[in-house]
């Protein structure tokens, strides 16, 4: 009876020594997971496991997103995922896959930590502008994702292209064509010859050429006045845009041998081939940068103004001549802006040339 007791006792130690565990503790470590796992499905905070793993998503799965989607290496309870997490986790993969890389944030996601990844690929969607945006603003809340907004909206500022550009050259001039018939008495009437001295060597108050002498190609002072003014039953006006070529680096240039923009216009050919008798007027303005030059070839008169002072004269009724000016010559400023005034006459049939070559920058209009 004593031997088989102490049978009993040995037994029941070696028994507990062998790694048998009481049912009540087996119990309370089985329902401390089913709490933590409960927990993890219930609460407002998604844990860190479940957050890196919808958010790391480097490929659509095609599917419905199962306990190995975990990729980021943190370990989560591997047979107690309650059936709500799963079905949440599913459908976060199944939004993925329907809409792409930017709705992969959504606001169950954004509650937790944002994988840097997904910053990166918003930015880089960036360029779609409106897309990006809205689906930005619709699936995301947190402080994290507003500054990815941010972000977003700073990459599609810059795909503008234009903040820290230079500024372009202008390759147009707007120009005022004006219409005078064929009785006018500057018009038809004279020829022919190129005498310097018909103008004054400063534009007027106006910004107009100011008469100083006939040189017997001009009939008074009034009649020229009207030149490049409106007056009502002398002249009629209308605006056009001449385009200029770079025809090498630095330089642009418009020529042209028929230079007859208002035919059939205004007054109309009068009966004849073009419209021969009108003027031009141009005004620019331009930074001046040192070696620049500006070189006009044509007929008839010709009057170029830089900085409000005659720079080329060619004034009278002749063929094409052409002449031009260094503007290293007109004591400018370095960096400084300063006015273009080009004013030009088609005072007789039958030719018309006009042709610019330039190395000024001019501003665009």
């Amino acid at each position: 009876m004593k031997t088989t007791w102490t049978g009993c006792t040995l037994a029941f130690l070696l028994l507990s020594g062998c790694g048998g565990a009481p049912p009540e503790d087996t119990a309370t470590d089985s329902g401390t997971g089913g709490d933590t796992d409960a927990t993890a499905g219930t609460t407002g905070g998604t844990p860190s496991g479940v957050s890196d793993s919808d958010s790391v998503t480097p490929t659509d799965t095609g599917g419905s997103v199962s306990n190995s989607q975990t990729d980021t290496g943190e370990t989560t309870a591997p047979t107690s995922t309650p059936t709500s997490m799963t079905d949440s986790t599913s459908m976060t993969a199944s939004d993925t896959d329907t809409t792409g890389p930017d709705d992969t944030t959504s606001p169950d996601d954004t509650t937790g930590q944002v994988d840097p990844s997904l910053g990166e690929s918003s930015t880089g969607v960036g360029t779609l502008g409106d897309d990006t945006g809205t689906t930005t603003s619709d699936d995301t809340t947190s402080g994290d994702a507003t500054s990815s907004d941010d972000t977003t909206t700073s990459d599609d500022t810059t795909s503008g292209g234009e903040t820290g550009e230079p500024v372009q050259c202008g390759v147009q001039l707007k120009v005022t064509i004006r219409d005078f018939m064929f009785s006018h008495p500057d018009f038809e009437d004279y020829c022919c010859g190129q005498p310097n001295g018909m103008v004054q060597n400063m534009l007027g108050p106006n910004n107009k050429p100011v008469f100083a002498n006939a040189m017997g190609l001009l009939s008074t002072p009034d009649n020229f006045n009207q030149w490049y003014t409106d007056v009502n039953g002398v002249n009629q006006k209308t605006q056009i845009v001449i385009d200029l070529q770079e025809i090498m680096p630095g330089v642009f240039s418009y020529s042209n041998n028929a230079f007859f923009p208002i035919d059939n216009m205004l007054w109309g050919n009068e009966g004849q081939p073009h419209n021969y008798h009108f003027t031009t007027e141009i005004h620019a303005q331009f930074q001046y940068f040192g070696g620049e030059s500006f070189t006009f070839s044509g007929d008839d008169d010709v009057w170029v103004f830089i900085n409000k002072q005659l720079a080329i004269d060619i004034g009278g009724v002749h063929g094409p001549i052409q002449k031009s000016v260094n503007l290293d010559t007109l004591g400018l400023t370095l960096g400084q802006n300063y006015p273009l005034d080009v004013f030009h006459a088609e005072r007789h049939t039958v030719d018309s040339n006009f042709r610019i070559d330039t190395t000024i920058c001019s501003m665009p209009m």
